[in-house]
């Protein structure tokens, strides 16, 4: 799967994107037919006690699928963001029909 990493007025982490390319790695295997992840991590101070936010996009076969989480970390947030996908990823794969 290819990752595109988009960091909102914060400078490049390689450990971040390591981090999430590991989660979204595990993702992968357990779900084959995800194509690409976009992925936008920004911070945002407005928000207290948060504001570390991430959002993934997964581009997969029918609608995308979609998950944001404002934690109190990146990697909280990352974690979080994740298990949301995997959620929906499960639900997605109990409706898909093989032919």
């Amino acid at each position: 799967m290819e990752a595109i990493f988009e960091f909102v007025d914060l400078s490049k982490s390689e450990t971040l994107e390591a981090f999430t390319q590991k989660k979204l790695d595990k993702l992968e295997n357990k779900y084959d037919w995800i194509v690409r992840a976009n992925v936008y991590i920004k911070k945002d101070d407005n928000q207290k006690p948060n504001g570390f936010i991430s959002e993934i996009k997964l581009s997969v076969p029918g609608p995308e699928i979609f998950a944001q989480s404002n934690e109190n970390s990146f990697e909280a947030s990352i974690a979080e963001t994740v298990r949301d996908l995997e959620r929906q990823c499960s639900k997605r794969k109990a409706k898909m029909t093989s032919h």
